[in-house]
């Protein structure tokens, strides 16, 4: 069988398309506390160079700068570093910002102490390469810090949901696999000397599934072409999965939504 050729750089462009529509600000602010935590897992020590690689609105970019790091910002979407820019700009923090790709990292090798990510880099159409520039960056003896949802949370649930509705590319890897030990081993199994990986939760919290579900039409970037994409029928029946999923996972007990999503906190060493 012959496997179907992937153009990554037409999928990159319709990724990039996607992460710029809606405002993924709105939704990466309430990812905060994995930032802090991967900071904390990782022993983060003041003075360090940190990079921040698909950084988004840069919850771990401020977490590391909240540690008196020395600390750049990177993404593809120049508003998401903006949003990030100002801030820190009102809590007063110094931090380096840079557009980049996470394929393509514009530093020299061995520049940072630590490179982080936190549901950034799992999105990359070329996951060896990115796993790649990630490893190049760093240090020999530093550090790679990852936050990745598994292919069981239910963000893993999520997207098998859409892909029944949009069908992902043809061979393209699904970004959930860096949120499994094996995928990982495979990605640095070359230039790792340790990964350590710890299953986390992070937990959903919202008015109810009906705020949820208006919340990420509006502003998480992937729901909001998915819909755009569907007619009214297809809207109504992607609705209903979606509730039925928020409803499997709600452990509120009431009529708001407080809905885990596992994910791994992921520590490599670098090899020296």
């Amino acid at each position: 069988m012959t496997l179907p050729t992937i153009d990554l750089a037409a999928l990159k462009s319709r990724q990039q398309g996607a992460w710029s529509t809606g405002n993924y600000a709105a939704v990466g602010t309430t990812l905060q506390i994995v930032g802090e935590s991967l900071c904390e897992a990782l022993d983060l020590r003041a003075g360090s160079r940190v990079l921040d690689v698909a950084a988004g609105n840069g919850n771990a970019t401020l977490a590391a700068a909240r540690r008196f790091c020395d600390v750049t910002s990177t993404d593809y979407v120049p508003a998401l570093l903006e949003a990030s820019r100002k801030r820190a700009d009102a809590e007063g923090l110094a931090v380096h910002y840079r557009e980049a790709d996470a394929e393509n990292l514009p530093f020299p090798d061995a520049t940072f102490d630590v490179v982080l990510s936190t549901f950034g880099v799992m999105f990359t159409p070329d996951q060896e390469r990115a796993a790649a520039e990630l490893a190049r960056v760093c240090k020999p003896g530093g550090r790679i810090g990852l936050a990745n949802w598994t292919p069981e949370s239910f963000i893993g649930q999520l997207f098998r949901t859409i892909g029944q509705y949009v069908p992902p590319a043809p061979g393209v890897k699904s970004p959930a696999l860096w949120g499994s030990t094996a995928r990982l081993e495979e990605l640095f199994a070359s230039t790792a000397s340790k990964i350590q990986a710890t299953r986390r939760e992070f937990v959903f919290r919202y008015r109810s599934p009906m705020h949820w579900v208006d919340f990420f039409r509006t502003y998480y970037g992937p729901m909001n072409r998915t819909f755009a994409a569907l007619d009214a029928e297809q809207q109504a029946d992607f609705t209903s999965d979606l509730f039925t999923l928020l409803e499997r996972g709600n452990r509120s007990g009431d009529a708001t939504l407080a809905l885990p999503s596992e994910y791994l906190e992921v520590v490599i060493e670098r090899r020296r």
